[in-house]
């Protein structure tokens, strides 16, 4: 089985010129995780949620992993404020792993699993977005298999 037989060809989508804070309410609004940024049809990043939470917390949480958080409830109400000036292109992930429309299920699903991805985006040749298939698109379609 191939991707595109199972990914999602009506996609939502952000523009990198929208705010973050429009984008974030777009994906509590759509209750998903996040979504891939496009210009001029060709995909130029993702934006989630994840990196709404690492543009508030502090950078050394990459390194040192578990920590306790002191910081107050007025600063994190201020690292929000900024943020909320800023453009969706300053925090979405740039450099996505992406497939082709012919790529096999089981390469996309590994593919998610060794990249913790959430969701995959498909392109054509021009890097031109076709479609998106997230891991439940994906155990959906091995569980018919499986029938």
């Amino acid at each position: 089985m191939k991707i595109k037989e199972i990914m999602v060809r009506d996609i939502k989508s952000l523009s990198g010129r929208e705010s973050v804070k429009d984008a974030l309410n777009l994906i509590l609004k759509f209750k998903i995780s996040g979504l891939p940024v496009i210009d001029k049809g060709k995909l130029i990043g993702v934006f989630t949620e994840k990196d709404v939470l690492r543009a508030i917390l502090p950078s050394y949480v990459n390194q040192v992993g578990g920590f306790v958080y002191g910081d107050t409830p007025k600063n994190i109400k201020n690292k929000l404020i900024k943020l909320a000036e800023l453009k969706v292109s300053d925090v979405m992930a740039k450099g996505v792993e992406v497939v082709g429309e012919e790529t096999a299920l089981l390469e996309a699903a590994r593919l998610m699993l060794v990249k913790n991805m959430r969701r995959i985006i498909v392109v054509d040749k021009n890097d031109k977005v076709l479609g998106i298939a997230a891991r439940c698109d994906i155990l959906r379609a091995l569980m018919d298999l499986a029938k």
